[in-house]
């Protein structure tokens, strides 16, 4: 067998958000959230669930997964591959929007219910340890203020347990999450959990359609390409630093570059670096040229 790498936003939406994916977004939803019997969540329900689109292009995206449990607390969960400009704003504009949106002018503040968004992420974030890191509103002693909205992020960079060393069901997922693109069977550790092989049925390529096979295929191979130039940007900074005689690295380098002036050499380097950063979209022309010593009509022009 062969399964979808679950981290590509096509395949996580189409495991965790499809019509029939209720058991495999509650068994998820209760191990991250740290939820065990009698709190555990009993029900979900999937809002707007995944239906196989038309291949439009490598930029289409199923940013997210909403969903709402039987208490009336709102989901949202979405799979993030790559950091991207201002990410962390665009979640808790996400989180805050969906709050607010819950009721119109006039209506009763009372009918707001609590909203969570959870990001997985395929990148550390973080600099503390912890795979898991939540966040509430709280004063500066740590006191909670309230618990209406809530933060959680999952970074799977951070998850390296072997098979052997899986114990709880958070620990099953997460594994899920970063090896099953790899496997060509069902653990048996993780085949115990009914949702979480479940979850391996969705994913098993020989499911898809020729349709559906074709267009994660080519998110694959973008996400791929988008990694590529991302990597060759950051090579190519570090050459940049080299080249200016910065001997403590890439980023003081590059910063060093604003003053310092490049060499006909690095100044190429920097245009090929800032095409590349420019390729993928995530900082503007500005920022591109701040960060490589360039004039931002240089970058404009590229």
């Amino acid at each position: 067998m062969q399964f979808l790498s679950p981290t590509t936003d096509y395949a996580f939406k189409k495991i965790f958000g499809s019509p029939e994916s209720a058991d495999i977004l509650l068994s998820f939803l209760n191990a991250v959230l740290g939820l065990s019997s009698p709190y555990r969540l009993a029900q979900v329900v999937i809002q707007d669930p995944y239906l196989a689109p038309k291949i439009k292009g490598m930029k289409d995206s199923f940013v997210d997964v909403r969903a709402t449990d039987e208490c009336g607390r709102h989901y949202i969960i979405e799979m993030q591959v790559m950091p991207v400009l201002s990410f962390e704003q665009r979640v808790l504009y996400n989180a805050c929007k969906k709050y607010a949106g819950q009721i119109q002018k006039g209506d009763d503040y009372r009918l707001l219910n609590d909203v969570v968004a959870l990001t997985v992420l395929d990148f550390v974030m973080f600099e503390q340890p912890e795979v898991v890191n939540k966040f509430k509103l709280r004063d500066e002693s740590g006191r909670e203020y309230s618990d209406d909205l809530e933060l959680i992020f999952v970074e799977l960079p951070k998850f390296t347990k072997k098979e052997s060393e899986l114990h709880d069901l958070l620990d099953k997922w997460c594994y899920f999450l970063r090896h099953a693109q790899n496997l060509h069977s069902v653990p048996s550790v993780l085949a115990q959990e009914q949702a979480i092989d479940h979850a391996f049925f969705i994913a098993n390529r020989a499911s898809l359609s020729a349709e559906e096979l074709e267009l994660q295929e080519r998110r694959e191979m973008y996400i791929q390409d988008q990694r590529g130039m991302l990597e060759k940007a950051l090579q190519d900074g570090a050459a940049i630093g080299e080249a200016r005689g910065e001997a403590r690295g890439e980023a003081r380098g590059i910063e060093m570059g604003k003053t310092l002036g490049l060499a006909e050499g690095a100044q190429q380097k920097a245009l090929e670096a800032a095409k590349n950063l420019k390729a993928l979209g995530s900082l503007s022309n500005a920022q591109i040229a701040a960060a490589l010593g360039l004039t931002e009509d240089a970058v404009a022009e590229l």
